[in-house]
């Protein structure tokens, strides 16, 4: 992990602030800012464009956790939010909205690099694990179009299975597109001669 990473600490609170600060450069970041109002946050996390989001809150009410799940859904960064006071409702909101990393209670300097390493790697891993799921969820749409592309074919042309599936290779080949593609302009066309 480079030093070179951009981090942003939103903390109101000063002192928890200066020791999260304290805890990432001497971990060896130097790019590091501070946001200690939490008003406009999602427009100053983008402008900002951070590498991870280190999230201080000592005691957040349900409205801070909200506006803080919302921004780690909409940002997709690794997040450590750090909290003084949870709950079981808490913790499985944090998880959902994203965040990589959820610690409660006993803030130390000496345990941020440790808190960082396991953030990036956990969002990395979610990242993979994430990017897996909407592939095969794609492929299993394409195979759906081409499965009823091919029923179509099937039953206006009097094909068999593979013949249809072979006439849509075979135009999606002609037309330099994917067999999805081709799949999706039988469909169409037949929802035409309804």
């Amino acid at each position: 992990m480079a030093p070179t990473l951009n981090i942003v600490i939103v903390d109101e609170n000063p002192i928890r602030a200066a020791i999260l600060e304290d805890g990432v450069r001497e971990a060896g970041y130097v790019r590091v800012t501070r946001i200690a109002e939490t008003s406009r946050l999602l427009a100053r996390i983008y402008a900002i464009d951070p590498d991870v989001i280190l999230i201080d809150l000592e005691n957040p009410s349900r409205d801070v956790l909200e506006q803080m799940f919302q921004m780690s859904r909409a940002v997709k960064r690794p997040i450590a939010m750090f909290v003084d006071q949870s709950d079981t409702a808490s913790i499985e909101a944090a998880v959902d909205a994203g965040v990589s990393a959820y610690i409660v209670g006993n803030l130390q300097k000496d345990r941020i690099k440790t808190i960082l390493d396991l953030c990036i790697s956990r969002f990395n891993a979610f990242s993979r694990l994430q990017g897996e799921l909407d592939r095969a969820r794609s492929a299993l749409e394409e195979r759906k179009v081409i499965d009823r592309a091919k029923g179509i074919l099937m039953k206006a042309m009097n094909l068999t299975e593979e013949d249809a599936y072979t006439l849509l290779r075979k135009t999606a080949m002609n037309e330099n597109k994917k067999i999805a593609e081709v799949a999706q302009s039988v469909i169409m066309a037949a929802e035409l001669f309804k």
